[in-house]
């Protein structure tokens, strides 16, 4: 069995999108947090208005974006049990993308995309942001949301 590591990201637009945001959540426990730098022109309505306002709740989470890899692999390297494969969940392809991009490209071996989106309990998630107070379109705390309303699913054979 292989640690799940839940990722979600902000983003400029849906057309030229640029990384603003990644948070991740370790099924056990650990989590990380970066922003970057983004260009703020191409940010859409939605992204001026609901994501930048909820940018700097979390200290020191700036950084520059040519510290990004060796952050998060880092991190990821210190939190891998026993040098198994770590799957990196997410529910939207975009967030596995940037998850991608903010590597440069170099995604380790070890970790496995794992599309979770039919897993994800939207009551769940909607009861861990109420419950805790934590808007949603956050990285991190969207992150945590998907670890929460992560339910495996079980497959049936005939």
């Amino acid at each position: 069995m292989s640690l799940k590591v839940f990722v979600d990201t902000e983003f400029t637009n849906f057309v030229d999108t640029h990384l603003i945001s990644i948070g991740m959540a370790a099924a056990s426990g650990e989590e990380f947090y970066a922003e970057v730098p983004y260009p703020l022109d191409n940010c859409s309505e939605f992204v001026r208005e609901v994501v930048i306002p909820l940018l700097g709740r979390v200290p020191n989470a700036f950084c520059p974006i040519d510290d990004l890899y060796m952050k998060i692999t880092s991190w990821l390297k210190i939190i891998r049990p026993h040098d198994e494969d770590v799957d990196i969940c997410f529910d939207y392809q975009t967030d596995w993308d940037l998850f991608s991009v903010a590597l440069d490209g170099r995604v380790p071996a070890w970790c496995r995309p794992c599309m979770v989106s039919r897993n994800i309990n939207e009551l769940l998630r909607y009861e861990f942001h109420k419950k805790n107070k934590l808007p949603e379109h956050h990285a991190l705390y969207d992150a945590q949301a998907n670890r929460y309303a992560y339910r495996e699913r079980l497959s049936i054979s005939t």
